[in-house]
């Protein structure tokens, strides 16, 4: 059976567990006793243990010292990220929606615009720079209105619609890879989807653009939230309460080699277009 998916704050939780982990293999892996640790760092005892039982946050500068000590300075930057994600990774969505959601969509455009390779999962809604005016009206207003937050939904769907014209510059690749489910999922009316589903045909068909389509009959991996990796840098993971950015290489490296087993199992092509087009003759 399947291990349900984690919530937010055990995910924080479990990166900050994954440092103190990561700090006690490499003390072990050196011949190293706590007391000898803290002697080449010149440490108190209790330090070194409070950071490798988890208790403590060690700093940048904390871990290229213990990665010094344990001679494994080649692993500092990678434990570093994760510190740094167990930090700040966790973004309150109700902080970041206070002042409306058409800020929050044009606060990523920065990261769009210096991107050149994006790979992008969803399972249960269409990508966001794959959607249509309505669509994403439709959506934010959903949102906007679960999260009490001011009603710009109309200017918001505007900024969303807006960041797609990425979509057609040349030198960038979008690897797009949707559930089934994100077809048949109605958003709006049963119009809106017809004419987000009809648009999916002439993106699809983008020199810059993969769109790939999981059917429902394909063997599940596992339950995998909304994610997209941004070149090799970082990973956002979408949940309902916060944005976890991810940029660890070794965690960046699982979701790209997730992206590429989920892509296995996608359909391209006009074995996609003939998924698109059952889902919009579902419609009725």
């Amino acid at each position: 059976m399947t291990e349900p998916s984690p919530g937010p704050s055990a995910r924080v939780a479990d990166a900050r567990e994954r440092v103190a982990g990561r700090l006690r293999e490499l003390r072990l892996d050196a011949g190293l006793t706590g007391q000898d640790l803290a002697a080449r760092t010149g440490w108190h005892g209790s330090k070194v243990s409070r950071m490798q039982g988890g208790v403590s946050q060690p700093s940048d500068d904390d871990i290229r010292a213990w990665c010094l000590a344990c001679d494994a300075e080649d692993q500092a930057a990678d434990i570093i990220a994760i510190a740094r994600t167990a930090s700040s990774m966790y973004s309150e969505w109700r902080r970041q929606q206070r002042t409306g959601l058409r800020r929050l969509q044009e606060s990523r455009v920065p990261l769009y615009e210096r991107t050149t390779t994006m790979r992008v999962y969803s399972s249960s809604v269409i990508p966001g720079l794959l959607q249509t005016h309505g669509y994403a009206k439709a959506l934010l207003t959903t949102i906007g209105r679960f999260s009490s937050t001011p009603d710009d939904f109309e200017a918001a769907a505007d900024a969303k619609v807006a960041r797609a014209e990425i979509l057609r510059r040349t030198g960038r690749r979008f690897d797009f890879v949707v559930e089934e489910a994100a077809l048949r999922r109605v958003v709006g009316d049963a119009e809106t989807m017809a004419d987000q589903l009809g648009s999916l045909f002439a993106l699809a068909s983008l020199p810059a653009v993969s769109l790939g389509v999981i059917p429902a009959r394909a063997p599940a991996l596992w339950p995998m939230e909304t994610f997209t990796v941004y070149d090799e840098e970082s990973a956002s993971v979408e949940l309902l309460t916060a944005r976890l950015t991810i940029t660890a290489p070794s965690e960046v490296a699982q979701y790209l080699d997730v992206h590429h087993q989920m892509s296995e199992s996608a359909l391209f092509g006009p074995a996609a277009y003939r998924t698109i087009a059952d889902a919009i003759a579902a419609l009725g």
